[in-house]
């Protein structure tokens, strides 16, 4: 996807827990101001083709920045620079953090167009699907904290924090009549429903992006079972890519809990004993025994 505008300094766009100011542009360099909210995260990753200088430098607050060779804590006045950078980086606010991001090559096209469409696509299901706003939020939270349990690479994290909020996006393509009906689907809008997976997949696929591409391959997953009954394509066991088999429960733990238009939400009790039930059948045995401890603890 290509996409050419003018954009004027001082422009700002906010992304779930995000605003990124654009304080300047000159012959391609931009210095971006963000803040980022307690909790919330932001990556930098390579790609093909892309030789920018990058420099990061924390003003305010304090966020954990996770690489391969391990964790590092940048605090106000700690500064991070790369000619390109090689690896992803995912950042985890610890506090609410400001920060100014330098690249020799323009970026905010991408938040203010690319993504901040897809985010507002994301919100459109939610609401579409009969939940709250804060749906998908919830599952990023709760996805995030699992990776990080379980120690996932920066990579893997950078690509289940996009996946575990963009899960749903493809419902955007599902007829309203299906996805909102109260009463039992039949064979033919089953079949239709879980296409959702797919479409999402495909949608992400048309940004042209890479990260976004590799971040449809595991929202097409997250209806795949461990026991192989799931859908799109009926993975089982370690064929389903980690990331995935964590939003499937996270995701089935929230949709349980939350109101819906054919029932009401579940006690957190008769919901986690439903996730134990499934492990090892619908759910990554493993990933339950992490979500259970996050949830049991908090």
């Amino acid at each position: 996807m290509n996409i050419h505008r003018e954009i004027s300094p001082f422009e700002t766009v906010k992304l779930r827990g995000l605003t990124v100011t654009l304080l300047g542009q000159k012959d391609g360099t931009e210095i971006l101001k963000h803040q980022l909210i307690k909790g919330q995260s932001w990556g930098l990753g390579p790609e093909d083709g892309w030789d920018a200088l990058e420099f990061v430098y924390i003003t305010k607050g304090k966020m954990t920045c996770r690489k391969d060779e391990g964790d590092i804590i940048l605090q106000t006045g700690d500064y991070l620079s790369y000619s390109p950078v090689k690896e992803i980086l995912f950042f985890i606010a610890d506090e609410d953090t400001e920060f100014i991001y330098v690249t020799s090559q323009p970026v905010f096209y991408r938040y203010s167009d690319v993504i901040k469409r897809l985010l507002h696509m994301a919100i459109d299901v939610e609401k579409k699907d009969g939940y709250t706003a804060d749906h998908c939020e919830r599952i990023l939270g709760l996805a995030t904290k699992v990776g990080l349990e379980m120690n996932l690479s920066s990579a893997d994290m950078y690509i289940l924090n996009t996946a575990s909020y963009f899960h749903d996006i493809g419902k955007i393509r599902v007829p309203i009549e299906v996805l909102n009906k109260p009463g039992k689907l039949t064979d033919s809008e089953w079949d239709i429903l879980k296409q959702h997976t797919t479409f999402g997949r495909e949608i992400l696929q048309e940004t042209e992006n890479p990260y976004l591409i590799e971040t449809g391959k595991i929202v097409e997953q997250h209806h795949e079972r461990w026991d192989g009954k799931g859908y799109p394509k009926g993975l089982k066991g370690e064929e389903i890519d980690i990331r995935a088999a964590i939003i499937s429960v996270v995701d089935s733990y929230d949709a349980m809990t939350t109101d819906r238009v054919y029932r009401k939400r579940l006690t957190d009790e008769i919901a986690i004993e439903e996730i134990k039930r499934n492990s090892g059948t619908m759910y990554n045995p493993k990933v339950v025994e992490i979500f259970l401890e996050i949830i049991e603890n908090r």
